[in-house]
């Protein structure tokens, strides 16, 4: 597959880093939230693993919900990509700067529809490499032992880029552990890894509800987004009408699509400076904040069933058990979309921002903790670490490899796991699926909050 029109005087891709790249959202690599894995892809830091140093503790359980890798753009973008492309190709006028004769003359468009969604090389290598980072972090319980009697369990979605990430991270371990004869297997569980899909309450009250994001259409055309189109037109030579929201979006999509799967610096990034990739940014996260997060209850409450499963799964793994008893599994691999791991981050109370982001704020939100580029990039992560300790069983979370701490437990890094459960009591008994998305406080509305 060919990126640039072969031309022995046409474009050189260059392989620095766009200044805009950490501001693509759910559309963001990895590695612009570790940069030190720009350096070397495998380094790990030892120190994120925060048991008290005043008790003995060991490792004896990891439960790890992870986002699918890099992809290609859906069949909805693909199509926005083309059509941009051949507007500017026939109607921007011709500049003369270098990177806009780049897009004019020498940029063809690549995606086809096929390719919808689809995990790319790089994709394989994100999880690839999370695996081997993740086995010399736990190496008891990532263990070629634990692999090859096959006690460590795999689930995913059951969309193509899930399922090729879960077989790619399984194939990290297999190189970590040089134990490439070892066969392995994967559940797909849409119940867990797509919930959304299942909740009716969510279905109807948010996905289908055409006031549900509001704040994101007014935005769309908003003050802010009409400078970033403005300017964009003057810079590509177009008359300003000719360029809607969406297409503005295609182009900022175009830079992110090809860093992160073919490491380029693409011409199409030299259309936007910082301050329009934060107004995009602005935009998708106000998306994902009314669609997937705080903004509508429903939302986070149609992940208790990943929420039970997660707990049950620590549970049983804490639980005191007779000599007689099969030792409970060390890790548990859950493969899913930054759809899966929004809701639950949400109904575990993280990134809620005293102030919610709406179509009028955006000057006052550039501090907020809500930001999809830092939570939810590409093979994002949640980590569940259970250690057996001289106190008991205590739990802590990573996301994205980087320690944080629970919501209302804000005074140590892995607090015991009663006090979790403690914490968590309210939706441990109660969060119940069926009556939360199919009874009648299913339909639930917008959070009152604003």
């Amino acid at each position: 597959m060919c990126l640039w029109m072969q031309d022995p005087g046409g474009l050189t891709p260059s392989s620095d880093i766009p200044p805009i790249a950490a501001y693509f959202g759910t559309k963001t690599r990895y590695e612009e939230v570790n940069p030190h894995l720009l350096r070397d892809a495998l380094s790990v830091r030892p120190s994120v693993l925060k048991p008290p140093s005043a008790e003995r503790c060991s490792p004896v359980h990891l439960t790890a919900v992870i986002r699918h890798g890099s992809r290609y753009p859906t069949v909805k973008n693909i199509r926005r990509i083309q059509k941009l492309s051949e507007l500017v190709r026939k109607e921007a006028s011709r500049g003369s700067e270098r990177w806009l004769q780049d897009v004019q003359t020498q940029w063809e468009t690549w995606y086809t529809e096929d390719m919808d969604g689809q995990l790319v090389a790089k994709g394989r290598e994100d999880l690839r490499q999370l695996a081997r980072r993740l086995a010399v972090l736990f190496p008891s319980l990532l263990s070629e032992e634990n692999l090859r009697r096959g006690r460590i369990s795999f689930l995913s979605s059951s969309k193509h880029r899930c399922v090729s990430s879960v077989e790619a991270f399984q194939e990290g371990l297999r190189q970590h552990w040089d134990a490439h004869d070892v066969e392995y297997s994967h559940g797909v569980d849409d119940q867990l890894m797509r919930f959304f899909e299942h909740c009716r309450g969510y279905v109807e009250g948010v996905e289908k509800n055409r006031t549900a994001l509001l704040e994101v259409e007014k935005f769309k055309h908003g003050e802010e987004m009409e400078g970033v189109r403005r300017r964009m037109a003057e810079r590509l030579g177009l008359p300003h009408h000719r360029l809607t929201p969406d297409l503005v979006e295609a182009a900022f999509f175009l830079c992110s699509y090809e860093l992160s799967i073919k490491s380029l610096h693409s011409p199409w990034c030299f259309l936007f400076d910082e301050s329009d990739a934060k107004v995009l940014e602005y935009k998708s996260d106000l998306k994902q904040y009314w669609k997937r997060s705080h903004g509508h209850v429903i939302s986070s409450l149609s992940s208790c069933p990943l929420f039970h499963h997660v707990f049950r799964t620590l549970d049983k793994a804490g639980r005191p058990r007779r000599s007689t008893e099969a030792p409970p599994e060390p890790a548990s691999i859950l493969v899913g979309h930054a759809e899966t791991l929004l809701p639950l981050l949400s109904l575990l109370g993280f990134y809620k921002d005293q102030t919610p982001p709406t179509a009028s704020n955006y000057h006052s939100q550039h501090g907020r903790s809500f930001r999809t580029s830092q939570i939810v990039p590409y093979a994002a992560n949640l980590l569940f670490v259970l250690y057996d300790c001289q106190r008991g069983p205590r739990l802590q979370l990573l996301i994205n490899e980087s320690p944080v701490r629970f919501p209302g437990l804000e005074l140590e890094d892995a607090p015991l796991y009663r006090d979790v459960r403690a914490t968590f009591r309210h939706l441990l008994d109660g969060c119940d699926f069926h009556s939360e998305c199919e009874g009648r406080t299913g339909g639930r509305g917008p959070n009152t909050e604003l």
